[in-house]
């Protein structure tokens, strides 16, 4: 490499390097702690353009998180990111401001609010209010190796075969006050093994909804089981049992 590449080579790493700094200076971080005695906490803020704070709170794996945002413009929403990623498990654009989910990891977990990007180039103002709260998780036992209270399979299907034609293999994360994330793979495959594209169904306040707010949930109850269907075309039988246990 001669002098004048290395040079330029330089050059070019250090604007990457600083356009990520300023990335990182641009995101405001507070520490989120509750009372005493309490689980929630509820903070008022306010943003302008394009400044984005980050709320940080520390919580584990199975917990409930409860997460809503109030803000005077329609533009102010949340994302929950999980720990060590900007992959958001709760995006408030998609979910009406409002999500409670069990949680996946250990870890700190960041509320990020923002304005957007239409409402950030105008300039725009929200004052906001943030309320936020952790509730106990299962005290169910893991599965050995894996980050499940229970695996198995439940009845399913793909387009047009018979309702519970095959089985589909889950394993849930159960939360406190019957929430649950119930994992599941594709026919054939085995959810403690194949991790990679599971769909994910949330529980929670008698709703199912999932992880990927593009997918749309539709589900009924009939007696002691959930009756889901995505994008119309996967069916789901998944039994109260697995969601609470016992």
């Amino acid at each position: 490499m001669n002098r004048n590449h290395a040079r330029d080579v330089a050059f070019v790493s250090a604007l990457i390097m600083a356009a990520g700094a300023a990335f990182a200076q641009g995101i405001r971080q507070e520490k989120v702690s509750f009372r005493a005695g309490t689980s929630s906490a509820t903070l008022k803020g306010s943003l302008k353009g394009d400044e984005t704070v980050d709320y940080l709170l520390k919580a584990r794996a199975g917990q409930t998180m409860r997460v809503s945002l109030k803000g005077s413009n329609a533009a102010n929403y949340f994302n929950v990111l999980p720990p060590g990623s900007e992959a958001a498990i709760a995006i408030g654009e998609a979910l009406g401001n409002e999500w409670t989910g069990t949680l996946p990891a250990d870890g700190d977990y960041r509320i990020r609010v923002f304005l957007m990007r239409s409402a950030a180039r105008r300039n725009e103002v929200s004052e906001y209010t943030l309320s936020v709260g952790i509730t106990a998780g299962s005290t169910d036992a893991k599965v050995k190796g894996t980050p499940f209270h229970a695996t198995g399979q439940v009845p399913c299907s793909v387009g047009p075969d018979a309702p519970g034609s095959t089985k589909c293999s889950f394993g849930v994360v159960r939360g406190g006050s019957g929430q649950a994330e119930v994992h599941l793979a594709e026919p054939g495959f085995d959810v403690a093994l194949h991790k990679a594209g599971l769909r994910i169904l949330r529980f929670a306040g008698g709703k199912v909804t999932s992880s990927d707010p593009k997918e749309k949930v539709t589900f009924t109850r009939q007696g002691d089981n959930w009756s889901i269907t995505v994008n119309d075309f996967f069916h789901y039988t998944i039994p109260d049992a697995v969601i609470v246990g016992g």
